[in-house]
C-alpha cells in the first residue's frame, strides 16, 4: 500500500505575504531538563536492576558500551529468555557480569539458537540445559555453526555417541577449538607413547582430559610420573584421572610419604582415597610388614 502525502508547493509568482512558514518546534529550557531528568531516570533504573542482579554497572558499561543507550527493555528480555531456560537469578548475575555483552544481545537470534543446538543437535534433556550453562556460560557467547557445531562432530568422530554421549557435564567440550585445542592433546598422548586408540579410550573414560593444559598439567605429570616415580605408562592408561590430581598438593606428598618407607601402591589406591584413608593403609601396610619380618 502506497500512501501519498500532500506537501504544500508553493506557487510560481511568490507571493510575500503568503509565504510557507516552517513550523520548528524549538526546545525550551524546562522542555530540555526534562528530557535530560527522564533520560537519567531510565539509566538510573538501568543501573539498579544491574545492581540487583549482582552486575558490576561499571564493568558492564567499560566491556559493553551499547549498554549505556539500551533501554531497560533490552535487558529484561535477555534476563526473560535466560529465565525461560531454568537459570536462577543468582546464576543469571554471575553469568551476565563474565559475559556484559549478552546484555544487549538479541535473544532470538544470539541465545535461542545456542539453546536449540543444544536441546535438538547435542540432544541435551531439557532439565539438564541448565546444568551445561552453569557450568560452562562460555556456551551462551559462541555461535553454533562455527564453532560448536565443528567441535561437536569432531567430538562424534572421537567416540562421543551412545554411551559416551555429551552430556550437561561434558558439553563445555563443545567450546574448545578442535585445532588448537583437542587435536593437540590427543597427539600429545601418543606422543609420550601411547597408542591412538588408547590415548582415544582414556579420554572417552575421563573427558576432563581434554580440558587440561598440556604445559602446565600433562608435561610435569607425566615427566615426575616417568622419572620420580618410575612409573609405567600402563598405569596411566588405566588410571587417566591422574592427572586430575594436584601434583604438589597430592601426588608428590604421597608418593614421597610411600618412598620414605619403602612402600608403593597403584596410582588408583594411591590418590583416589582420602587423607584418613591414605594413612590408615600406610599404618596397614608397616604393620603388615612388622608381621612378616616376625
Amino acid at each position: 500500500m502506497i500512501l501519498y502525502l500532500q506537501i504544500p508547493i508553493p506557487s510560481k509568482t511568490p507571493n510575500p505575504q503568503n509565504k510557507l512558514k516552517p513550523h520548528l518546534s524549538v526546545p525550551t529550557a524546562a522542555t530540555t531538563s526534562s528530557i535530560s531528568t527522564d533520560s537519567g531516570l531510565k539509566f538510573r533504573q538501568k543501573l539498579i536492576y544491574l545492581q540487583s542482579l549482582n552486575i558490576n554497572p561499571a564493568k558492564a558499561l567499560n566491556e559493553n558500551p551499547n549498554l549505556r543507550s539500551s533501554p531497560l527493555s533490552t535487558v529484561y528480555s535477555v534476563t526473560h529468555c535466560l529465565s525461560s531456560m531454568g537459570l536462577e537469578a543468582s546464576a543469571l548475575g554471575r553469568i551476565l557480569d563474565m559475559y556484559p555483552l549478552l546484555l544487549t544481545s538479541d535473544p532470538y537470534s544470539d541465545i535461542y539458537p545456542i539453546f536449540d543446538f543444544l536441546l535438538n543437535t547435542v540432544e541435551i534433556p531439557f532439565p539438564e540445559i541448565r546444568k551445561s550453562i552453569i557450568r560452562c556460560p562460555r556456551l551462551l557467547v559462541s555461535d553454533p555453526e562455527t564453532q560448536l557445531k565443528p567441535t561437536f562432530e569432531f567430538l562424534k568422530q572421537l567416540g562421543f555417541t551412545g554411551p559416551n554421549k555429551l552430556t550437561s557435564q561434558t558439553t563445555l567440550l563443545l567450546v574448545s577449538s578442535v585445532e588448537f585445542t583437542l587435536i593437540p592433546k590427543i597427539d600429545y598422548l601418543v606422543e609420550v607413547g601411547f597408542e591412538y586408540d588408547e590415548a582415544r579410550n582414556m579420554v572417552l573414560r575421563s573427558p576432563g582430559l581434554l580440558t587440561f593444559s598440556i604445559e602446565n598439567n600433562y608435561k610435569p605429570k607425566v615427566d615426575y610420573f616417568l622419572n620420580e616415580m618410575n612409573g609405567d605408562l600402563e598405569e596411566i592408561k588405566k588410571f587417566p584421572q591422574y592427572f586430575s590430581y594436584s601434583l604438589e598438593r597430592k601426588i608428590k606428598p604421597r608418593n614421597r610419604i610411600l618412598m620414605e618407607h619403602g612402600f608403593s601402591m597403584q596410582l588408583a589406591d594411591m590418590l583416589k582415597v582420602s587423607d584418613g584413608e591414605f594413612r590408615a593403609r600406610l599404618i596397614e601396610m608397616q604393620l603388615k610388614l612388622v608381621e612378616d619380618r616376625q
